[in-house]
């Protein structure tokens, strides 16, 4: 009897393209409903700013026609060539995450709500963070594909991870951005848990990072007032505002939502509403079926990605893929479960859509290179 690599050697080249050609096609129609979804959202702002209505819009489409490239060239690019990579990303991410550290360093550093997370060089903006998301998953799934069956020692196999990946997070946190500290935590932990790690592993670390958690909540008092809110809903005063505002959305927009460019939380009800919580304008103006669609259209991208990760030629790939898709699942499923107070709020972006062409970006060329692993289960034989 063949082997699985022998049975993959000769399947035609087009058979089961239907699946990376339709992760191509969904994802181009988020990034289309986002373009729409924000200027829908951020028209009036845009206008209170003194700019032209789709000026949000504009600058998302420019980011999704960047992205949309970068996507096409990821998708001709052999995925292996990342693992020869994976320590020169590490580094680069490491000194832009430390850039904006620096107090001499102001002049090319971009601060939002007391936050310092974005480079500047002209008007370009650029976020640092979402490129260590990529970068964090590419080296994770190098070494844990390396190491083998190692990864379930506890001295040869997580502790390396952790030494490496623990700065990265840390540089991030003192942005500061805990919810993206804790997502990157996140993606490293299912690569590794795919790879084949102990669960008593990550429940021993998870265990030491606990108390480091709750100080990091416990020292801001905006990140207190989040949980406050979210443990006693309705008895949070002004930190209750934005998440009260975004269920009022979710309950205006009914079954088919008050229609296009007709939503009120917009108005200057509702913070943010075309970047954190776009969903929520998504849910008032396109009600409840428009929402509905939304979320079975990030399923379909999250079945297909973990499909192409089960049959990816290699190790690396499954890794890789898993990565990726855990990426794109995990941040949609956290921004959607903010917005329906589901979860403490965050700052996550719904992929492909919310405002943002440094998230826009990362996500689509991260997509193209799980296309391009989906691709080559069906041009090689099983690699290692």
């Amino acid at each position: 009897m063949s082997g699985s690599g022998d049975v993959r050697k000769s399947l035609p080249s087009t058979a089961g393209h239907w699946e990376t050609r339709l992760i191509g096609i969904i994802v181009v129609t988020l990034v289309a409903v986002g373009i729409i979804a924000v200027y829908g959202a951020s028209s009036v702002q845009a206008v209170r700013m003194g700019e032209s209505g789709g000026y949000f819009a504009l600058r998302q489409l420019s980011g999704a026609v960047l992205g949309i490239v970068a996507l096409l060239v990821a998708t001709r690019i052999d995925y292996h060539i990342w693992r020869n990579y994976a320590w020169p990303m590490m580094a680069v991410v490491s000194v832009l995450l430390l850039v904006l550290l620096l107090p001499f360093m102001s002049f090319v550093t971009h601060e939002v709500n007391g936050a310092t997370r974005w480079l500047r060089v002209g008007s370009a903006r650029f976020q640092p963070s979402e490129l260590a998301k990529f970068a964090v998953i590419v080296w994770v799934a190098m070494l844990a594909a390396k190491k083998g069956s190692k990864v379930r020692e506890l001295r040869g196999g997580l502790l390396p991870f952790l030494v490496v990946v623990s700065p990265i997070c840390l540089l991030i946190l003192f942005e500061p951005d805990l919810s993206t500290a804790c997502l990157m935590f996140l993606l490293a932990g299912i690569v590794l848990f795919t790879a084949g790690a102990k669960i008593g592993h990550f429940l021993l670390v998870g265990v030491i990072a606990l108390p480091f958690v709750y100080n990091e909540i416990a020292g801001a008092a905006y990140r207190v007032a989040r949980w406050s809110t979210f443990l006693s809903p309705g008895e949070g005063g002004d930190a209750s505002w934005q998440i009260n505002q975004s269920l009022i959305g979710f309950g205006a927009g009914r079954l088919f939502g008050v229609g296009f460019g007709h939503g009120s939380q917009k108005l200057g009800h509702l913070p943010l509403a075309h970047s954190d919580f776009i969903f929520s304008t998504i849910g008032e103006e396109w009600g409840f079926v428009g929402a509905t669609v939304i979320v079975l259209l990030y399923a379909a991208v999250i079945t297909l990605g973990f499909r192409v990760a089960r049959t990816a030629p290699d190790r690396f790939g499954m890794l890789l893929a898993t990565g990726i898709t855990a990426l794109l699942g995990v941040t949609a499923l956290t921004h959607i479960a903010v917005n329906l107070a589901i979860v403490p709020t965050t700052g996550l972006p719904l992929p492909f859509i919310s405002y943002g062409r440094s998230s826009l970006l990362v996500s689509l060329f991260a997509t193209g290179v799980l296309i391009n692993i989906g691709s080559s289960r069906f041009h090689t034989g099983k690699r290692t």
